[in-house]
């Protein structure tokens, strides 16, 4: 069914009587979700006379910015689609509307993603819901397997499976290379790298973010596994520089054999390199199990609107989660926020995209009041030490690197609380 046709039958079945007065609300949204978020408005305006969305695209690296102004100005709007890393420090100022008692009372609160509401939490009260959603990857080349005598359908499970095929793929010669990393992009090794701290047992925050924890072995051992495959020329030497320029690129390009990536790669490269084999799995721990980087929007109820208005903002989150809607998502670049309808939203999509799907149950996402300033920041702690230590020429240089990043990180959490 296509999106007019779906929306179509929505306003066919839609119950035309309304009440005396409708409200009417304005939602901004980033530009990454300018794919779906139109329809989805559109299909809910159409889908009853009660009320009405409004809706706004901002370049994504804006919206924080546009949005805290707007806020302390008072003239936020309605209601917010947003970077789920950034709910816990917009809660935490105060800006958003708790919406703990009725999120818990929708039927399937319990089969949204937990990482969103994770971050959708502060002191222990809910002020964001999922609303679209994107999970990490690891893909593996498998002409690039076949030809290097791997097994084409098998992924890897572990660190060494993904080293030994790294290997054999480099084996093949000229500018072909096992494996691929942005070795100097913030924001891609957050996605990409942390899942494979947390599906070894560790992480990179404690205590609700209030600790930094990148001193830990485990954090040291996953750095030292990226340092090995780019000391022992596995990884090409460019990653050491790619700020992100080549983080879909350097795969698509059908010359490395293994790559972390989001779900939105598979959608990318059917239509862009409709001739490219590739297969997708978990992102494996050292020695085994799985995790992934659960990313996406939270959506969030601005703090001081009226009651009449967040009644009409909750309508159309829980129209956001009909099968219909996370059709919607499915169908224009995102995964499904509701487990329980997530297959049958991928009906009839690349069942790769299923792959991701599951990871999103075991998805996790960083809970800091200050993730720019930690993670995202180009020059920031997090991807300073990143840099250092994945081509350090030393181990010294390495427990430097991370002893640098551990000191500075708990120096800008302790200044936020």
């Amino acid at each position: 069914m296509t999106q007019k046709t779906l929306a179509t039958a929505i306003l066919a079945g839609a119950v035309l009587s309304a009440p005396a007065q409708a409200e009417n609300f304005t939602i901004w949204v980033r530009d990454s979700g300018s794919e779906f978020m139109p329809q989805i408005v559109d299909a809910f305006n159409a889908s009853q006379q009660t009320h009405q969305a409004t809706l706004q695209i901002v370049p994504a690296s804006e919206l924080v910015q546009k949005y805290g102004i707007a806020a302390a100005g008072g003239s936020a709007p309605e209601a917010l689609s947003v970077d789920l890393i950034y709910t816990p420090a917009f809660a935490a100022a105060g800006q958003l509307t708790d919406i703990t008692d009725w999120a818990k009372s929708l039927p399937y609160f319990d089969q949204l993603s937990p990482a969103h509401i994770s971050v959708g939490t502060y002191e222990g009260r809910i002020y964001a819901l999922p609303f679209s959603a994107e999970a990490s990857v690891l893909m593996w080349n498998k002409a690039l397997f076949r030809e290097a005598g791997l097994d084409p359908e098998k992924g890897p499970t572990n660190w060494a499976e993904i080293r030994s095929a790294a290997e054999a793929i480099r084996g093949l010669g000229g500018d072909t290379y096992g494996y691929y990393f942005s070795g100097n992009c913030a924001g891609c090794n957050v996605f990409t790298f942390t899942p494979m701290i947390w599906a070894s047992g560790g992480d990179i925050f404690e205590n609700n973010g209030e600790k930094a924890a990148v001193n830990s072995p485990v954090v040291r051992e996953a750095i030292e596994f990226y340092r090995g495959m780019a000391v022992d020329g596995l990884v090409p030497a460019g990653s050491q520089t790619d700020s992100g320029a080549n983080f879909f690129a350097a795969f698509a390009n059908g010359n490395i054999g293994l790559s972390v990536s989001g779900a939105f790669a598979i959608g990318a490269l059917n239509n862009q390199y409709p001739d490219l084999d590739y297969g997708v799995t978990f992102i494996p721990g050292k020695e085994g199990g799985w995790s992934s980087f659960a990313g996406g929007d939270n959506i969030v109820i601005s703090r001081g609107v009226g009651e009449a208005k967040v009644e009409a903002i909750k309508a159309f989150i829980e129209f956001a989660y009909t099968l219909e809607a996370q059709k919607m998502l499915a169908g224009n670049g995102s995964l499904p926020v509701r487990a329980d309808v997530a297959a049958a939203a991928l009906e009839g999509e690349d069942p790769r995209y299923l792959v991701a799907a599951e990871a999103m149950s075991k998805g996790r996402t960083p809970y800091s009041i200050v993730f720019n300033d930690l993670i995202n920041s180009r020059n920031g702690p997090w991807i300073t030490m990143l840099n250092k230590a994945f081509f350090a020429k030393s181990e010294d240089e390495v427990q430097r690197a991370i002893d640098d990043a551990q000191k500075e990180m708990q120096s800008i959490i302790d200044m936020a609380y």
